[in-house]
C-alpha cells in the first residue's frame, strides 16, 4: 500500500516541502530509504522500526518499506524526517487513512520508545507550510511556542507518536495550541532586565558620544586604547541603548535562530537584539557560516545587533577581508559546489584593540617597549578597506585616578537612551510611507536630499576630503555621521559644528575645518 505524508527541510534560512512516499512490497522486512539521505536520515530506519513498536502497533513481517524523500536531487539533513516516515509507515500499513494526511504537516525527531523530541527549523518549516495553503502542523512540544508565533496556522503540540496517531484517526481529539505571539513578544521584551549601565563606566566622554552616534544611525566603530581602559565595558553596554526590536523583526530573529537550532532558553521568541563576540580563534566557518552541514556564523546570528570583536587586530587578515561583503551588503554568501546558501547579516560592527602588541603607545604612564615594525606588523591585518568601512574611529584614553575615585555619576545608560530614541524617531520620520532605514544606509539619492551642507560646511568638508585622503566612500561615510549627530540634536540641519565632530572621527583627533 502507498502513502504520501508532507513536511519540510530546510535551504539557508527558508524551508521548502519534502514529500515522504512509503509503499510496501514484497521483500525481507527492511526499511530503505532514497532521495539523498545523509547518515542521520538513514540512522531514522532504526528509531522508526523501535517507535513503532513501542506504540504496540504491528508492522507486517516480510515486507519491505521503501521510502522516498521527495525532491529526490536535493540532500536531505538531521532527523527531522523521523515522525514522517514513522506516519508514512502506519499509514502504508493500514493503521491511517491515507486522506488524512493530505492535510498537515509534520516534523519531530523519535525516541526508541515513540517520544517525539524537538529539532531545529520549525519556524521557516512552519511559514512554508503556510505558504502552501496548508493549515495544520504536527511539531514536537518543545517547538510548538515558535510555530504558533504565525497568524493563520494550527500548530498541534505532541510528545509521543501515540498523540500524532490520536490527531491524524480521531477528529477534535487533541487542540491546537495556542499562543497570542504579539502578547508573548511584549512579555518577552519587558522580562529583560538591564543590568550593564554607562554609568558604571568612568570618564570617556568621547567614546560614549561615539556609541550613542553608533546606536543612533548604525555606524560601525573602532575603539582603540590601552588595555583597561574600558574599550568592553563600554561595548558590552551599548545593546542598552539600541532601539527595541519591533515584532517583525524579532519573528526574523526567530526564524534565524531556529534555523542555527538556538532557540533554548529564549521562551520561543528572540526579543532582544543579539550581541555576538566571537574568539579570534574561531574558524571561518564558525564566524561567516558555512561548514559540512552549512550553518548560520556569527556575523548572521548578530543580524539586527551588534558583532564585537574584541582584540580585532588579534583577528587573521583572512577573517577580516572576509567581512567586506557583508558590511557593505548586509549579508552573505555560502557557495558550495552543489549549492549556494545566502544568509542575512546586516550587524553592527563594533571591534576594540591596543595601539601595539604590548598595548602601552601613547600611554604617559607606561613605557611602550614594540619597536616600530612590530607596531606596523600589528595593524597590518587591518587594511585600508576595512578601516574605509568602519564609520566611527575612537581613541580610548586611559581614565584619570581622579575620574576613578570619584563619586558623581557619569552619564547614565538611562539619558543616552533617550537621545538616541529621539534620533531614530527623526529618522523615522523622514521616511513616513516607506521601511524605515537608518541614517549609515541613505543610498547616493538620500543622502543629497537630506545631508545638505551650506557653502562653509562643503569648503570645510573639501578642504579635509584633500587633507585627508577621503575616498568616495569615507566622503559618504562623514555625511552620513554628520547626519547622525545633527539628530541627536535634535537638528534638521547639517551644521558645521555637527561635520566637524563627524570628521574629528574619521581621523581620532579634532579637526577644525578651514
Amino acid at each position: 500500500m502507498f502513502s504520501r505524508v508532507y513536511s519540510g527541510a530546510i535551504n539557508g534560512i527558508d524551508a521548502y516541502r519534502i514529500e515522504v512516499e512509503v509503499d510496501c512490497s514484497g521483500g525481507m522486512g527492511q526499511i530503505n530509504i532514497v532521495g539523498l539521505p545523509d547518515a542521520a536520515v538513514k540512522e531514522s530506519q532504526e528509531r522508526v522500526r523501535s517507535a513503532i513498536r513501542a506504540c504496540e502497533f504491528l508492522m507486517p513481517s516480510a515486507k519491505k518499506w521503501i521510502v522516498n524523500l521527495a525532491p529526490a536531487d536535493v540532500r536531505k539533513e538531521g532527523p527531522f524526517l523521523d515522525l514522517p516516515i514513522a506516519i508514512g509507515i502506519l499509514s502504508a500499513s493500514g493503521h491511517i487513512a491515507s486522506q488524512q494526511l493530505a492535510n498537515y504537516w509534520m516534523l519531530g525527531e523519535l525516541g526508541l520508545d515513540g517520544s517525539v523530541r524537538s529539532v531545529s527549523g520549525v519556524l521557516p518549516t512552519a511559514m512554508a507550510c503556510k505558504a502552501s495553503g496548508v493549515t495544520n502542523i504536527i511539531v514536537p512540544e518543545a517547538n510548538a511556542p515558535e510555530a504558533a508565533l504565525l497568524d493563520g496556522i494550527n500548530v498541534y503540540a505532541v510528545s509521543h507518536l501515540k498523540q500524532v496517531f490520536n490527531i491524524l484517526t480521531r477528529e477534535n481529539s487533541v487542540n491546537p495550541f495556542y499562543s497570542n505571539s504579539r502578547e508573548l513578544f511584549r512579555r518577552s521584551s519587558e522580562a529583560l532586565t538591564q543590568t550593564l549601565d554607562f554609568a558604571d563606566v568612568k570618564g570617556q566622554p568621547k567614546a560614549k558620544k561615539a556609541l550613542m552616534i553608533s546606536a543612533a544611525g548604525k555606524h560601525n566603530v573602532i575603539m582603540v586604547g590601552p588595555p583597561g581602559a574600558g574599550k568592553s565595558m563600554l561595548a558590552q553596554r551599548l545593546p542598552t541603548i539600541m532601539p527595541p526590536l519591533e515584532f517583525d523583526e524579532a519573528l526574523e530573529l526567530t526564524k534565524l535562530y531556529s534555523v542555527a537550532g538556538q532557540l533554548k532558553d529564549k521562551g520561543g521568541i528572540v526579543a532582544q537584539r543579539p550581541f555576538r563576540a566571537p574568539h579570534h580563534s574561531a574558524s571561518l566557518a564558525g564566524l561567516l557560516g558555512g561548514g559540512a552541514w552549512p550553518r548560520p556564523g556569527e556575523i548572521s546570528l548578530s543580524h539586527m545587533g551588534i558583532l564585537f570583536l574584541d582584540e580585532l587586530t588579534e583577528f587573521s587578515r583572512a577573517h577580516l577581508e572576509s567581512l567586506r561583503q557583508p558590511l557593505e551588503t548586509g549579508e552573505v554568501t555560502i557557495s558550495r559546489a552543489q549549492q549556494t546558501l545566502t544568509y542575512p547579516a546586516g550587524f553592527l560592527l563594533i571591534g576594540a584593540c591596543n595601539p601595539c602588541p604590548c598595548g602601552f603607545k601613547y600611554d604617559g604612564n607606561h613605557r611602550c617597549t614594540c619597536t616600530e615594525y612590530q607596531a606596523n606588523k600589528y595593524w597590518s591585518r587591518l587594511s585600508g578597506p576595512i578601516l574605509d568601512r568602519i564609520d566611527l574611529h575612537v581613541p580610548v584614553r586611559r581614565p584619570s585616578h581622579e575620574e576613578l575615585i570619584s563619586l558623581s555619576s557619569s552619564t547614565s545608560t538611562e539619558l543616552m537612551k533617550l537621545k538616541v530614541m529621539r534620533a531614530v524617531e527623526m529618522q523615522k520620520q523622514r521616511f513616513p510611507s516607506g521601511s524605515f532605514i537608518f541614517n549609515s544606509q541613505l543610498n547616493q539619492k538620500q543622502l543629497r536630499k537630506y545631508c545638505v551642507l551650506d557653502a562653509e560646511s562643503k569648503e570645510g568638508l573639501s578642504s579635509a576630503a584633500q587633507r585627508l585622503s577621503l575616498s568616495a566612500r569615507g566622503y559618504d561615510r562623514i555625511l552620513r555621521i554628520a547626519r547622525t549627530i545633527a539628530d541627536l540634536d535634535g537638528s534638521d540641519l547639517i551644521m558645521k559644528s555637527h561635520l566637524m565632530e563627524a570628521i574629528s572621527f574619521r581621523t581620532g583627533e579634532m579637526i577644525k575645518c578651514a
